[in-house]
């Protein structure tokens, strides 16, 4: 077997080390803060980290694929290739969700690194195999070596960026996932050789490295206006030193729940509240004919309210039994109106409907 010379282009190596960093801090920046945001907006911006993230690993894969000198033309397949960056995305995707939607604990952050390292590693071989006119061998070492270093960089730079959710230790983070997508990368082509095939196995059309280079900067444009548009979020946070008023402050409502609309923080008194509504880790707080955005969860929001009078009738629901206007009670459940239009009513389970029988008595 005759192995053909391989070189690279160090300016494309660069080039590809840069967007993996813009692609890791463009990623991690946008999840960042999302306990103050709604669900619907958590869920679009772990789908924007998902792309940005993804999207980089498989951008800087072909930035890294253009910059590799062998003496054959040689082509990829189009199929493959979009294969690839859809399992990079959607690798990443999952990770995200179990970070932002499940309790985070050590364990979750290391399960969340070890599939976006395994992401990184399928998307690699994945794209690898694509190659037309030529063929990939390759070594034990490198693949054992590419895949120890991919999740043990990525479990680094969740735990880092994931810490404490800071600008420094996601920028920190950044820089450990951008490092994991290189090194890998390179680890992986250094224990990797090249041999020219006539024979030409096509998924779906073929295209040049030159068709290639387009896509590839078209998705790497995306990721650096991404990466500019996240960069106000580290601008905007700079602390500025302001004069203090003089006088007394006025100190935070006491005894209220603090809740967010339209961008705007509010207190609102419990006796103002018809129910409270899991949402996610979160919760939903019903005032009159207007839903609130609460960052306690249920569990925090039943230890506060209960005893300040509040009924659980149901393990997701809270309810304030002065504003319930009507208690429909079937054969072994129930459900609440509270006579306010636009309102929706509660559903009350079975096994809260004696107590809640009982307060409503």
């Amino acid at each position: 077997m005759l192995f053909l010379d391989i070189g690279h282009n160090p300016w494309l190596v660069a080039t590809s080390f840069i967007v993996a960093l813009v692609a890791g801090a463009t990623g991690l920046t946008l999840t960042k803060d999302l306990s103050k945001k709604t669900v619907l907006q958590k869920k679009l911006s772990v789908a924007m980290a998902s792309i940005a993230l993804g999207g980089g690993i498989w951008s800087m894969h072909f930035v890294g694929m253009l910059g590799l000198q062998l003496p054959i033309l040689f082509y990829y397949d189009a199929a493959i290739t979009l294969v690839s960056a859809l399992i990079a995305i959607l690798m990443v995707a999952i990770a995200l969700l179990i970070l932002h939607f499940r309790m985070r604990t050590t364990g979750t952050i290391v399960f969340a690194g070890t599939i976006v390292g395994l992401g990184i590693l399928a998307m690699h071989y994945v794209g690898m195999a694509g190659m037309q006119m030529c063929s990939a061998v390759y070594t034990p070492l490198g693949v054992i070596s590419a895949s120890i270093l991919s999740i043990l960089f990525c479990i680094l730079a969740f735990s880092v960026a994931y810490s404490k959710r800071t600008n420094r230790s996601i920028l920190t983070g950044a820089m450990c996932f951008g490092v994991a997508v290189f090194a890998v990368h390179f680890l992986a082509m250094a224990g990797t050789n090249f041999v020219a095939v006539s024979d030409v196995v096509e998924f779906g059309p073929s295209i040049s490295n030159e068709v290639l280079a387009i896509g590839v900067i078209l998705s790497s444009f995306v990721l650096f206006g991404g990466f500019l548009w996240v960069g106000s979020t580290f601008i905007g946070s700079v602390p500025t030193v302001t004069a203090q008023p003089v006088g007394p402050v006025e100190p935070k409502p006491q005894g209220r729940i603090p809740c967010e609309r339209e961008g705007a923080k509010v207190f609102i008194a419990p006796d103002d509240v018809l129910f409270v509504r899991a949402d996610g880790h979160y919760t939903q707080v019903y005032s009159g004919d207007t839903s609130y955005f609460c960052s306690w969860p249920i569990t925090e929001a039943t230890k506060r309210l209960l005893q300040g009078g509040f009924v659980k009738v149901h393990r997701s629901y809270l309810v304030n039994p002065s504003k319930v206007a009507q208690f429909e009670r079937g054969k072994d459940k129930g459900r609440i109106r509270f006579g306010v239009e636009g309102v929706p009513p509660v559903p009350v389970s079975r096994s809260h409907l004696k107590d809640t029988t009982d307060a409503l008595a």
